[in-house]
């Protein structure tokens, strides 16, 4: 298989693991997504339409329906007073670092086939093709402790 073809396929692959981990809790992949990046810290809007790669009106959409299901609250910025930050509530917490550790462990899971060696090839060429490419940091790697591990 080649490599366009390699990352097409893997790309389903995640996409598919992660909606299905989505949906056992009750949202969609996209409030996921958001969920994660939030778990850093609260973002502004502008700075998570970047990250998710959003359009501002698909993006308040989106945090408009986060919100209205308890999970995201949006506050003031101290920095700037026309300006709101979206952050997570309690009950976002919880669900997202339940989620979070169920996707992760479904993810790690995909390639259970491969060695150790072969594991750690897989991640340092993936994150070479990830930073050369600025992805966003939408996404901490369990292993993030050491590194900038951070993908969708």
């Amino acid at each position: 298989m080649g490599i366009v073809a390699a990352l097409v396929r893997s790309t389903f692959l995640v996409d598919a693991v992660y909606a299905e981990s989505a949906r056992e809790y009750g949202i969609t992949s996209q409030q996921g997504q958001l969920l994660c990046v939030l778990m850093a810290r609260p973002c502004g809007m502008s700075e998570l339409g970047a990250m998710l790669r959003l359009a501002k009106s698909s993006l308040t959409g989106l945090v408009d329906r986060t919100e209205r299901n308890g999970l995201v609250r949006r506050e003031p910025d101290p920095d700037d007073l026309r300006a709101v930050r979206v952050a997570l509530t309690p009950r976002g917490s919880e669900v997202v670092e339940d989620f979070y550790t169920e996707t992760c462990r479904r993810i790690e899971e995909l390639a259970a086939t491969l060695g150790t060696e072969e594991r750690d090839t897989l991640a340092g060429l993936l994150s070479r093709v990830v930073l050369d490419n600025k992805v966003p940091e939408v996404f901490l790697g369990p292993d993030a402790g050491s590194t900038t591990d951070k993908s969708v």
